[in-house]
């Protein structure tokens, strides 16, 4: 059984977007570090809550992977929301996810 599909706006309601944060912070958390971990990479995350409380994860030490970040000069990939947004879209608009979504209604 799947899950339920949820709007993508921001929760009214104070206690259950406190929840929603801490649920999916600690979710985010436990992704960065199996990302680390499967693809032997570097992460940092930083995190400020809307009273602009600081969480941070880094696989190995914050401030080294922060300078190393700082001094990086070559070309890289940057996301914004923007861009995660735009994308969205167009990507439910190829073919390819009209055919996953055919065979997924025809398996279940």
């Amino acid at each position: 059984m799947g899950r339920k599909k949820i709007q993508i706006a921001r929760i009214m309601d104070e206690r259950n977007r406190q929840v929603t944060f801490t649920k999916r912070k600690f979710g985010l958390m436990k992704k960065a570090y199996e990302l680390s971990v499967l693809c032997d990479c570097e992460i940092a995350l930083i995190i400020f809550n809307s009273t602009n409380k600081l969480f941070q994860y880094a696989s190995t030490d914050m401030d080294k992977v922060l300078l190393k970040y700082t001094e990086y000069n070559e070309p890289h990939e940057s996301r914004t929301n923007s861009d995660i947004v735009e994308v969205s879209p167009t990507h439910l608009d190829t073919q390819a996810h009209k055919d996953w979504l055919q065979v997924k209604s025809s398996v279940g």
